[in-house]
């Protein structure tokens, strides 16, 4: 089992709570992007060397994607996927499905959280990774769902929040 306190996780929405949706050439997302590679070194500076991370669609990957382009420079740096249930990425689109297929491959470690999908194999997915983790990176706007229960989880249980405020506006 990886340290607490080295690791770190992450929430953030889907795509279509996000204001570009899948357009991930709109500046929004790109600077999104540009901020989560930067929490995520910051959090490898400050000790954290194991990531955790939901794979949901949207924020999830980005921030794969960030770790594992941190992972190259950094052989001390693990990742873990934290797949809720065997069938998160069935129902996706076929491109989106290879890139989540692609991103597990290249994790260190995949744990299953629940055998089979149920109505709460999300929120149980939420509560691992927060539970597991000294940090949580989130990219959040403010709405309900999943992303805020996973951020209040975290108050709760005293996890320390980065908090990357969506940028709704067109800049």
């Amino acid at each position: 089992m990886r340290s607490r306190q080295i690791s770190c996780c992450f929430t953030g929405h889907r795509p279509e709570k996000l204001p570009w949706r899948y357009d991930e050439a709109d500046p929004r997302c790109l600077s999104l992007k540009r901020r989560i590679a930067a929490a995520v070194e910051a959090a490898y500076e400050e000790g954290h060397r194991h990531f955790l991370c939901g794979m949901a669609l949207g924020c999830d990957l980005y921030f794969c994607e960030a770790v594992l382009a941190l992972r190259e420079g950094r052989p001390d740096v693990t990742v873990e996927a934290a797949v809720p249930c065997p069938t998160q990425a069935d129902a996706w689109a076929p491109a989106q499905r290879e890139r989540y297929k692609r991103l597990v491959e290249a994790c260190d470690f995949e744990t299953l959280v629940s055998a089979k999908y149920t109505p709460y194999c999300m929120q149980r997915r939420d509560r691992y990774m927060v539970d597991h983790s000294s940090l949580l990176i989130a990219a959040f706007d403010g709405t309900p769902g999943g992303t805020r229960y996973t951020m209040q989880y975290a108050m709760s249980r005293r996890v320390s929040i980065v908090d990357l405020p969506l940028i709704l506006e067109e800049p």
